[in-house]
């Protein structure tokens, strides 16, 4: 009887070592930001094939183990939740948390420690379709214009920061304008019908920086919505 109960118990061991590999093919890295550049700090990954989690350090890095056709779940108080599907040859994820643009947001990312210099965050403004009704507008420049403290459009431009930091008078003081991870043309802005805007955020001061020369004057970031979302919608 000993034998059967001792042949049973390893058979356990065997079997529940077994899943746990099969669950957990391999190990993968990731970075969790917002706005691009910003680390957050505390986010919580949580892997949907074994319900564990983790969180990223002050650098916002993880490493957690997952299956090869696995999803996670990325979380932070203040930030909209985001979940990725992981492909079978995915090794490092970027993944970047949208933060919400409720007047709460900024002391929940700060306060709980996931933005650790909040003059950061003060330096970014952001407006989503989640919380206002972009098509009411007639065009982006009629969007933008009242709805960020210090911004101006001046002759189909958007102006965020004022006197060009160069005192190059041959030089612009617009903005760098990018849609959907593009750099473009403020002409640009005419042609995009308000409500297919997904999200508008204006970058400015130090945080500007990571774009180089071309951001020294501030930078209007334009999300648009994809088809999938849309369809969602009817």
């Amino acid at each position: 009887m000993r034998i059967v109960k001792c042949l049973s118990f390893v058979f356990i061991l065997i079997t529940s070592s077994f899943l746990n590999s099969a669950a957990q093919d391999k190990i993968i890295r990731g970075a969790v930001t917002t706005f691009d550049s910003i680390f957050i700090n505390g986010a919580s990954i949580k892997v949907k094939s074994t319900k564990q989690e983790v969180f990223t350090d002050s650098f916002g890095i993880f490493s957690v183990g997952v299956a090869n056709k696995d999803v996670i779940v990325v979380t932070a108080k203040g930030f909209y939740n985001k979940k990725v599907k992981l492909a079978p040859n995915t090794k490092f994820a970027a993944i970047n948390l949208k933060l919400k643009s409720d007047p709460k947001s900024v002391e929940y990312a700060v306060g709980y420690g996931y933005i650790k210099e909040a003059d950061k965050l003060n330096a970014i403004s952001n407006l989503n379709n989640n919380d206002m009704d972009f098509s009411k507008y007639k065009d982006i420049y009629d969007l933008i214009s009242g709805r960020f403290s210090g911004v101006r459009v001046v002759d189909g431009q958007i102006i965020v920061r004022g006197k060009n930091t160069f005192d190059n008078s041959m030089s612009s003081n617009a903005a760098l304008i990018i849609v959907n991870g593009v750099p473009e043309n403020s002409s640009i802005l005419g042609s995009i019908p308000t409500d297919q805007v997904k999200s508008i955020d204006i970058i400015k001061d130090g945080s500007s920086a990571i774009y180089g020369v071309q951001g020294a004057n501030g930078v209007v970031i334009i999300e648009t919505k994809k088809g999938s979302e849309e369809s969602k919608k009817r």
